[in-house]
């Protein structure tokens, strides 16, 4: 079965030249969306609890574009640097969080910090070298899979073939021989 490829060839030039990226690149001002419903003291205490499992709704303001932001050990399989991805400790009354993800197929991170209280910040995405080199690899042998097996149908589609034409041919040469009086008019 074909699968299409998580990441486009080209992410860093996709990165640089697509206009979203270049919005979202931008440090803007970012709000905690979950539990709108909920009274302000229950969405801080959520919004700490979700940081501290490795998830977190944001919203850019600017923009208008949601995040759910997954983060934490094991999140890619591989860390980028010995920081941690959400960072209680660098400064008092924030959170800062790094989360990667694939967005439009480029492999992306979302860097920013929320205060505690206000549930606001500010954040930006930026390209995700680390990640886009491991997923071109993933694509490229992918696509070299799918390359192989398609080669393997069309020679199977041509032994098929080539095999069923002589059998014709054969049941041709075996009517003509079994029928002399047949006689061949093209």
């Amino acid at each position: 079965m074909y699968r299409v490829p998580r990441v486009i060839p080209d992410q860093k030039g996709r990165f640089e030249s697509d206009e979203l990226f270049r919005r979202l690149s931008r440090e803007s001002e970012v709000r905690y969306v979950g539990f709108r419903d909920r009274p302000l003291e229950e969405r801080q205490m959520r919004f700490a609890a979700g940081c501290r499992e490795g998830h977190a709704e944001i919203a850019i303001v600017a923009t208008g574009t949601n995040f759910q932001l997954v983060f934490g050990p094991g999140t890619w399989g591989f860390s980028s640097d010995a920081n941690r991805d959400c960072d209680f400790d660098k400064e008092p009354g924030k959170v800062h969080i790094k989360s990667r993800f694939i967005l439009n197929g480029v492999c992306a991170k979302w860097r920013g910090w929320l205060d505690l209280d206000r549930l606001d910040g500010v954040g930006c995405v930026e390209f995700d070298e680390e990640a886009a080199r491991i997923e071109d690899v993933y694509r490229r042998e992918q696509v070299e899979r799918f390359n192989q097996r398609l080669r393997e149908f069309e020679e199977d589609q041509r032994a098929y073939r080539n095999h069923h034409v002589a059998a014709a041919v054969e049941r041709q040469s075996q009517s003509e021989h079994n029928n002399p009086d047949m006689v061949d008019v093209s």
